[in-house]
């Protein structure tokens, strides 16, 4: 059964944020990768944009961080561009105003979980939860419900995203260009793995809880 936006906000408005799920820290990473169950023209999963303009998506995953994300704000601030954030939910309960500053400054949160697991090994139900107390979360703070979602790890199979999508109307965001800046192979790796694979329309993937990524 398809659930507007509205009616999750308002059936869930009652409960703090969180109060769906325990906090706890972001388990330790696997391997990220794209699912590999991807199909042509499906709605529920992007991982690049056809366009002719000489634009590429920046996002930025599992923050805030309370070092590093103010930095990588000032950075995208001088330089006049709008990103993506892909926010934990327990993150954003604990670093409220981090939050808040993202979406002051022009920026699109996205939703990245509540503690990060591998959604892809939890039932319906469990990940649903997952990603509706990060929904909840983000809404309290910025007064903005997140409308696009990226599962940790890429670890989201079809059948999940279909559901997503049918559910919550959220699509997934995955990526085309993954320097794998989480394996930490320095800040000039990072930018010329992202310069090199980038083209139109492309969607990359980075962290801001890695220094070398804000480097870059």
């Amino acid at each position: 059964m398809s659930v507007s936006r509205r009616t999750l906000l308002g059936g869930l408005a009652a409960l703090p944020a969180g109060a769906l799920l325990p906090a706890r820290p972001a388990a330790a990473a696997p391997v990220i990768k794209l699912p590999d169950d991807i199909v042509e023209r499906d709605a529920a999963t992007i991982s690049a944009v056809k366009t002719s303009r000489p634009h590429v998506a920046l996002t930025f995953d599992d923050g805030p961080h309370p070092r590093l994300t103010p930095v990588l704000l000032d950075l995208l601030k001088v330089n006049k561009i709008r990103a993506t954030f892909y926010l934990i939910g327990n993150r954003v309960k604990m670093w409220p105003a981090l939050a808040q500053r993202i979406a002051a400054e022009g920026h699109e949160i996205g939703n990245h979980s509540w503690s990060h697991p591998m959604l892809s090994s939890l039932g319906a139900e469990a990940a649903m939860r997952e990603i509706d107390a990060t929904t909840m979360a983000i809404y309290e703070v910025t007064g903005r419900a997140p409308v696009t979602f990226r599962p940790p790890y890429g670890a989201f199979t079809r059948g999940q995203r279909l559901m997503l999508h049918e559910a919550r109307k959220l699509p997934t965001i995955l990526w085309d260009v993954d320097p794998a800046d989480w394996r930490r192979p320095g800040a000039a790796v990072v930018a010329q793995r992202i310069v090199s694979g980038a083209r139109q329309g492309s969607i990359v993937l980075s962290h801001d809880i890695q220094s070398g990524t804000v480097q870059a």
